[in-house]
Formats: C-alpha cells, structure tokens, sequence
C-alpha cells in the first residue's frame, strides 16, 4: 500500500484510509473488523464521532484473529473544541485512548480552530457543538498557541506518535508553525473537486506537511443534514462519470485517485463490503492530467463542513 512519510516522527501513513465519521455506534465494531480483513491499516477516527469505543472492539477482534497487530494499524483520532485548555489537552487524549483500548494514537488532530466552554466527559460526552441548553454556542478564549503546546507534551509522554491540525486555513497554519516545538505532520481539510483549496495545499506542501483529504465525495455524505446546498453530487456527476467510463473505473475510485495522484491521503467511508474494497484499490491507476485538470476544473469554492451553515454563528472559513 502506498504511504506518505510523515515530517514529524518519519512514520509512514498510508495514502487511503477507512473513515469513522456517521458510522452508527452498533454497525461500527463490524465496520472496522471487515475494514481491516479488507486490507485498510489506517483508522480515521475523532472523540466528536462517538464510536471510538466500539472502533476499539472492531480492532481489538482483529488483532485477536490475527488479521493485524496494534503496529500494523495507523490510528487517527482528534482532539474537540471543548478540551483546548492545556489542563485537559492530555487528560481527553488519555480517555479517548482508553475507549480504543490502546496505548498511543499514531496521529492527534486538534479537530478544529475553536476553543469552546469545556464540559467534562462524565457529563456529557461527546460534547458537540452546543451547550447544554442545545442552542447556544459557549465559547472558550483558549489560544491555539496553548493548545498545541499541550499537544506536544502528547508526543513527549508517548501517547501520540504524531500530532497535527484539522480545518485550519492558510493563517493559522503558518500561526501553529511559528511557535511548533513538535512540526505539523498532518492538515486535514475539506477536499474535493468542487472544492480544491488549491493555495492552501500548496502551502501545507511548501512545509512538508502531509494533507489527508476528507469529504472527497463532496455533498454525499451531507444530504442527509440538510447541508449539500441542491449541488449534483460528484458520485453521480457527468463529468466524473465519464471520465470514470473512459478509464473503466467507478466515480467514488477516479474522485479518490484524483487526490491521491497528487500525494493526498483519503478516507472514505462505506458500510458497504464491496464498494469499501473497490475504493482501497483505487490507486493502481493513473488519471492523464489532461482529466485531472477537467476533475479540477469542478471547483466552485464550495464548502459543506462549515460552521456558519450550522447555525452556529462561526466564520471560521471566511
């Protein structure tokens, strides 16, 4: 399997990984078990998903069929916005660690560049975005300086092998990088063609810094949050079906090749056995760059994982 070296530790993270997010806490043990018989070693999680413990089962029967090692497997998690207070940072990294019944995370996101009110795991966990009044969003004046501090002493304490930033824009990148101790190893952004973020991919590899693209599907996985804003969704868009005829492919293959091509890991997500396999194989082919371009060419700048749409108030992407 294709892998990317990471700038931070030299581990090598591989280019397409199986995605956590929306996978139903009672499907998501089976779900990482048939992912990793299936051949994925890298697990896409974050304490916002709710299914860590039961990712941790998925893995745990796998290691115990013999299918993996723990040392086989890139595990990926992240940190929510209501632990960015350094006094907590290690404290949810160690909680989260004890839901997957592990020692260490390979990679540790801060998921994203806001600091909100802090709610202790025992009261309510996930804490999403909202208060507990499930309206109001309480925000915390935590400086990303400070949390990423308390990110480093993760990697110091071992229980983080890298640690890197999701959601973050071009200024707050070169913010982190100013003061990083620990190098970025990771940006995780919203990728896809009608969404290519073109100037800020050349910035993360202008610093060495490895970028996992999520959402590479574009609205499919928004439609049912009411999120997609009435786009055709790439899995069924002309363009991309032709070009996926042309190469005899599938769309979801030729949009993961299209990030992968360029050095960007993935990680899609399907509870389907079939279409699962068909995606981890979607990189022992070349699109002609006279494709790429017309893949590229779908961009519209537009984004579905953005606060401000959600009704919370916060421009994080303006």
């Amino acid at each position: 399997m294709a892998t990317i070296t990471l700038k931070g530790s030299g581990q090598k993270m591989p280019l397409i990984g199986y995605g956590l997010w929306k996978i139903p806490r009672p499907q998501t043990a089976d779900a990482v078990y048939n992912a990793l018989k299936a051949g994925y070693r890298l697990l896409d999680g974050a304490g916002d998903y709710g299914n860590e413990k039961e990712a941790g089962e998925g893995l745990a029967r796998a290691i115990k069929d013999g299918i993996v090692k723990r040392e086989d497997v890139f595990i990926t998690s992240k940190l929510w916005n209501t632990f960015h207070a350094p006094e907590h940072v290690a404290k949810l990294a160690r909680f989260q660690l004890e839901l997957w019944g592990i020692e260490y995370f390979d990679l540790f996101h801060i998921h994203f560049p806001v600091a909100l009110k802090y709610v202790d795991p025992s009261h309510r966990y996930p804490p999403e975005w909202f208060g507990d009044d499930g309206k109001t969003v309480e925000l915390d004046n935590t400086p990303i300086q400070a949390t990423w501090q308390a990110m480093e002493k993760l990697v110091d304490e071992g229980l983080a092998k890298d640690i890197g930033v999701s959601n973050f824009n071009g200024s707050l990148l070169l913010d982190v990088l100013r003061y990083a101790r620990i190098p970025v190893s990771v940006l995780q952004i919203e990728h896809h063609p009608y969404l290519t973020q073109e100037p800020l991919v050349a910035l993360a590899k202008s610093r060495d810094i490895a970028i996992t693209a999520y959402c590479s599907f574009g609205p499919a996985s928004w439609i049912e949050l009411n999120m997609h804003q009435s786009v055709p969704s790439l899995l069924e868009h002309d363009t991309v079906a032709q070009i996926a005829s042309k190469h005899g492919k599938t769309p979801a293959q030729i949009l993961l090749r299209w990030a992968t091509q360029r050095g960007i890991a993935v990680i899609p997500k399907s509870n389907n056995p079939d279409r699962a396999a068909a995606n981890l194989k979607s990189d022992d082919f070349d699109i002609p760059e006279e494709d790429m371009k017309t893949l590229s060419g779908l961009n519209q700048g537009l984004r579905f994982n953005d606060p401000s749409g959600m009704s919370l108030g916060l421009s994080i992407f303006a």
